[in-house]
C-alpha cells in the first residue's frame, strides 16, 4: 500500500525528532565521559579522545543536513519527557559512570544512524564510525581504572632469566618475595620453550605459596614476549614489545583477566598501547643496561610526558639502580622494572628492599578512583 504525502511528512517530522532527541543525548554523554576522564581519572590522553568525539560530532551536526533538527524540537510535545524506569544502572564507581555513559552514547550514535538514513542518509557513516571510536574509549578507560586499582600497590617488577639451575631459580623468587617484590618478569630470549614453560609454572606456584603462608596479596608473575606460555602455564600476564604479538592479539590469547604490558619507546606508542587495551606500559630504555644494548634513550620529556598524561601504570625500564632513581622521581616516574641491580646483586632482597623504601619515600600517592 502506497504511503500519503501526509503520512510521509510526519514520519519525516518524527525522524528529525529522533535526531535531534539523539544528537542531545550522545552529546551529553561524551560531555560526561570527558569530564570524568580529566577530572577524576586525570587522565589527559582519554580526556582528548573524549573531547575529539564530542567536537567531531558537534561538527557533523552544525552542518547543513542536520541543523534544520533544531527547528522541529518540541519538549512538551515528547510522550517520553516524563517517562521513568523503576531501576538504573549504579553509578557509585567511576567505572559505573564510565560504563552508563558510554552504553547511553553508543545507543544515541546507533539511533542517530539509523534515524539519518531517514532524513540526511549522507551523515549516517559519520555516525557509525563515531560509535566505533566511543567503543574504543569504553575500552581504554575502563581498562586504565582497572589497572590501576589492581596494580596500585605494585611500584617494583624484577626481570629474571631463566638460565640458572633449578634449585638457584627458586632460592631467587624466594628471596623476592621474602623482601616484598609485588611483580615478577620472567625474560629470557635464549630460552628453550619447555624451560620458560617450567620457570613460570615454578614461579607461579612459589609465589602462589608464598601468599598463602604470608597472608599478603600473591606476586604477580608476568612472560615476556610469549602469551601462550602466560596463558597455559597460569601466569598472571604478558608484556609485549614492538616486534611481538599486537596487544589485541594478546589479548585474544590470554583473555579479560590476564594483564598485558606493552613496552613504548614513544608517546605515539604509548597512547597507542592504551587505545589498544594494555593495562601497564614498560617506558623506556632510561639508562645503559648490563643486561640489554640499547641504541638510543628515551627522552626526559617522554617520561614526563607519560607520567603526566597517561593514567596506565607506567615503569621505567633500562639500566635501572638505585642511584638513578632519584632522577626519574624528578621526572614524574613512580615505578620501575630492575633487572640486574637486583638480580646479580649479592644480596637481592636486601636490594628489593632498598628499591622499595626509596621508591615508597618519592612516590606521590595515586589520587583514589571511586
Amino acid at each position: 500500500m502506497a504511503i500519503s504525502e501526509a503520512e510521509q511528512s510526519k514520519a519525516s517530522v518524527g525522524a528529525w525528532r529522533m535526531l535531534d532527541a539523539s544528537a542531545n543525548r550522545a552529546a551529553e554523554a561524551i560531555r560526561v565521559l570527558e569530564d570524568a576522564l580529566r577530572f577524576i581519572l586525570n587522565d589527559v590522553h582519554l580526556a582528548r579522545q573524549a573531547k575529539a568525539i564530542r567536537h567531531d560530532l558537534a561538527v557533523v551536526l552544525a552542518g547543513a543536513a542536520c541543523s534544520q533538527r533544531i527547528r522541529l524540537r518540541d519538549v512538551p510535545g515528547d510522550v517520553g519527557a516524563g517517562m521513568t524506569v523503576a531501576r538504573t544502572p549504579p553509578r557509585a564507581t567511576l567505572t559505573d559512570l564510565i560504563a552508563a555513559n558510554a552504553a547511553r552514547g553508543s545507543q544515541a550514535f546507533r539511533s542517530l544512524e539509523e534515524c539519518s538514513r531517514l532524513v540526511a542518509p549522507d551523515n549516517a557513516v559519520a555516525f557509525e564510525r563515531f560509535r566505533y571510536r566511543l567503543y574504543t574509549l569504553e575500552r581504554a578507560a575502563l581498562t586504565a581504572v582497572a589497572s590501576r586499582e589492581r596494580l596500585k600497590d605494585v611500584r617494583l617488577c624484577v626481570l629474571l632469566a631463566t638460565g640458572s639451575s633449578e634449585e638457584a631459580f627458586h632460592n631467587l623468587v624466594d628471596q623476592l618475595l621474602d623482601a616484598g617484590v609485588g611483580m615478577l618478569q620472567l625474560r629470557d630470549k635464549t630460552a628453550s620453550l619447555p624451560l620458560l614453560c617450567q620457570r613460570t609454572a615454578a614461579a607461579v606456584a612459589i609465589a602462589r605459596r608464598h601468599a598463602e603462608a604470608s597472608g599478603v596479596p600473591r606476586c604477580l608473575v608476568i612472560v615476556n614476549d610469549r602469551a601462550d606460555v602466560a596463558a597455559a602455564n597460569g601466569a598472571d600476564g604478558v608484556h609485549v614489545g614492538a616486534d611481538d604479538l599486537p596487544v589485541p592479539l594478546a589479548r585474544r590469547i590470554c583473555g579479560p583477566h590476564l594483564l598485558v604490558g606493552r613496552t613504548a619507546h614513544s608517546m605515539e606508542e604509548a597512547q597507542q598501547a592504551v587505545l589498544d587495551g594494555a593495562d601497564y606500559l614498560g617506558v623506556g630504555p632510561c639508562f645503559p643496561s648490563a643486561t640489554k644494548e640499547f641504541s638510543s634513550f628515551a627522552p626526559k620529556d617522554f617520561l614526563q610526558q607519560v607520567a603526566a598524561e597517561v593514567s596506565l601504570p607506567a615503569f621505567a625500564i633500562g639500566g635501572i639502580r638505585p642511584d638513578r632513581l632519584e632522577r626519574l622521581a624528578g621526572l614524574g616516574v613512580s615505578r620501575v622494572a630492575v633487572s640486574a641491580a637486583v638480580t646479580a646483586a649479592a644480596d637481592p632482597g636486601a636490594v628489593v628492599r632498598q628499591f622499595s623504601q626509596w621508591l615508597k619515600n618519592w612516590s606521590q600517592p595515586e589520587q583514589a578512583v571511586v
